[in-house]
């Protein structure tokens, strides 16, 4: 089922669950209502039957007390029981006549009431009368009654009180009657403003979620550039910004690869060059000399070594980003293994005129490492710094310990090519091309160097301030 049938079906249960909550709580109101104003007319209609009660009285032979009539005797041939039927009024069900001794003893509706106890408790002021009130049940079904006192006056059935009753099935059916259609009109009103907006809400969703569908399965099928246009604040907002950080991040990570796979490809391509070159001319012989025969495997030799330093670099490249480049940390002498390293590439550094300076504490305490990596680390930062410095500056090496970490930093003068210290760390960097094959790198050690520094819980970054490049490794000590 799509989301704007669901967002329809949800805001269609929603609404009936509505309607039926305030449709049962209405009910409960109007029925109260209903119920309230039956009494007080069931009230009304009780005070009024007693005066018709005590006309009654007085038109029904034999004669009663005569002077207790208001007139005097009216005379009629109806009996007093058939008066008093013709007075059930129109919002009442029976009349019931009450002894002094609360049992009835005359009932308009075939007689099935008598002798049934009748007490009504509370009382209610009716202009300036007072009318009882309370239930009660005939026959099993419950009633609302109202009653009004006849007085001391003895009529032929010895009755003191009279009741009116009156089934509150009817009032409960009245009251039904009246919210039914308001109830369905209401209904009706709010399930089409609901579904209404429903849809709204339905189409403002679905159209940036399809569009993130069909930007989704661009990217899938290669189209990288694809970006979504959805704005706003809210979480699909959030969804569209995240969905094109990470097709910015894939389009980026496959720029990457196919830069790194060009870049390997050209790397390679001038070593093996050279390979194949000088090993034909000694296959055909076309070099006549020992010594341009000595030169070509010279060359074939270092060419190879070149290819197999690369092949180690991509190596531990991968191995380091995948996580797959097991680890032994021990308790290792920084200063003695910087020194090492320095006095290791100090040879190559005299040979371009370079002065390294080293400045260690004697009272520096060991780091917790993988010493071999670690001397791969501080190698590839001596050895950039070494092929690249301008000639005749000084390399600057330091090592200062801090509180929670032990820092080393390598310094040098740049020349008119200052490398990009975002980029330097990028593979196949170079901040001069046209020194690379005399330099005779492949622009990998820098983007090895800061994987093993983040493998070793540490960190490396550079900073160039001028003229002057500084790469800063600080590890946990």
């Amino acid at each position: 089922m799509s989301l704007r049938n669901r967002l329809l079906l949800a805001a269609a249960g929603i609404v009936g669950v509505s309607l039926l909550t305030s449709g049962f709580l209405s009910l409960v109101l109007v029925r109260s209502l209903e119920f309230d104003n039956a009494q007080v007319d069931l009230d009304r209609q009780a005070l009024t039957a007693q005066r018709e009660v005590v006309r009654a009285e007085c038109a029904t032979p034999p004669a009663a007390n005569a002077t207790a009539c208001p007139g005097g005797r009216i005379t009629t041939g109806d009996t007093f029981e058939q008066r008093i039927n013709a007075l059930v009024p129109s919002l009442a069900d029976r009349m019931l006549l009450i002894t002094p001794q609360n049992a009835v003893i005359f009932d308009t509706a075939n007689g099935a009431a008598y002798g049934l106890q009748v007490q009504l408790l509370r009382t209610r002021r009716i202009d300036r009368a007072i009318a009882s009130e309370g239930t009660l049940e005939i026959g099993g079904q419950p009633y609302i009654g109202a009653g009004a006192s006849l007085g001391t006056r003895r009529n032929p059935l010895g009755a003191n009180r009279l009741v009116l009753v009156r089934s509150t099935a009817s009032i409960n059916a009245l009251a039904f009657q009246k919210l039914l259609p308001l109830f369905l009109e209401a209904g009706l009103i709010a399930l089409a403003l609901a579904l209404a907006l429903a849809l709204f809400v339905s189409r403002a969703l679905a159209r940036p979620l399809s569009e993130l569908a069909a930007a989704a399965e661009d990217v899938a099928a290669g189209n990288y550039s694809r970006r979504v246009r959805i704005d706003g604040q809210d979480e699909i907002g959030v969804v569209g910004r995240s969905f094109n950080r990470m097709a910015e991040a894939v389009d980026r990570a496959r720029r990457l690869q196919r830069d790194f796979l060009a870049n390997v490809s050209h790397e390679l391509k001038t070593p093996l060059t050279s390979l194949i070159g000088f090993s034909q001319a000694l296959v055909d012989g076309s070099l006549e000399t020992p010594q341009a025969r000595a030169r070509a495997a010279e060359i074939i030799n270092e060419e190879a070594h070149r290819v197999l330093r690369m092949s180690q670099e991509l190596l531990d490249l991968a191995r380091v980003e995948s996580g797959q480049m097991s680890l032994h940390p021990i308790s290792v002498d920084l200063r003695a293994l910087v020194e090492q390293e320095v006095e290791i590439v100090r040879p190559r550094a005299t040979a371009r005129n370079l002065e390294i300076a080293l400045s260690a504490p004697g009272d520096l305490r060991p780091v917790q490492a993988d010493v071999e990596r670690l001397h791969q680390i501080v190698a590839n930062l001596l050895d950039n710094a070494v092929k690249y410095a301008a000639p005749g500056a000084p390399v600057e090496v330091a090592v200062e310990s801090g509180v929670q970490n032990v820092e080393i930093s390598v310094s040098n003068q740049v020349d008119d090519h200052p490398p990009d210290p975002d980029r330097i760390f990028d593979r196949f960097y170079r901040g001069d091309p046209s020194r690379s094959s005399a330099a005779r790198g492949v622009g990998l050690g820098l983007a090895i160097s800061r994987e093993l520094a983040a493998a070793l819980g540490g960190r490396l970054w550079a900073e160039l301030r001028g003229t002057k490049l500084r790469l800063r490794l600080t590890l946990p000590s």
